[in-house]
């Protein structure tokens, strides 16, 4: 499956379930570390990947380049979530409101990319080239998981 919008979707429906089962949790414990860092980790890589395939095509057309624009400065905003999260103690309360902010403009992103995003670039790009975005995809998520994960 190279679709792009098929494979993006198919890692917005992981991530709603990460971010259910680390809500689900509190307190500081290693499975929640664990979980949250595989969160850390997949959506890194996911935004990353994206937007080294659809969204790099996205702002070369000038129709689409708004778009594309918010939803990489979407990606930024969610990162300096995540990177605050990473530094602050999972076990406190603000940790918890930390993250369900996170929670709650990361799924208002992925929610707007299925229901705006996605349309408008399906609309205006070719299935050939959604094709090919699809196998950048996939091919840069693998590389930015690795390179994410050797990071850490």
């Amino acid at each position: 499956m190279t679709d792009v919008f098929k494979l993006l979707k198919a890692d917005h429906d992981r991530h709603r379930k990460l971010l259910a089962a680390l809500d689900d949790m509190r307190g500081d414990s290693p499975e929640r570390r664990e979980l949250f860092e595989a969160f850390r980790i997949e959506v890194s890589a996911h935004a990353n990947a994206e937007e080294q395939s659809l969204y790099a095509v996205m702002l070369g057309k000038p129709d689409l380049q708004k778009e594309g624009r918010h939803s990489v400065a979407e990606h930024k905003e969610i990162d300096d979530f995540l990177e605050e999260l990473q530094e602050a103690d999972m076990a406190t309360p603000e940790w918890d409101a930390t993250f369900r902010k996170m929670k709650h403009r990361y799924e208002h992103h992925i929610d707007e990319e299925e229901e705006d995003i996605f349309p408008a670039a399906e609309d205006a790009l070719s299935r050939a080239c959604e094709h090919e975005m699809g196998e950048v995809f996939a091919k840069r998520k693998v590389a930015e998981k690795a390179e994410i994960g050797a990071e850490s």
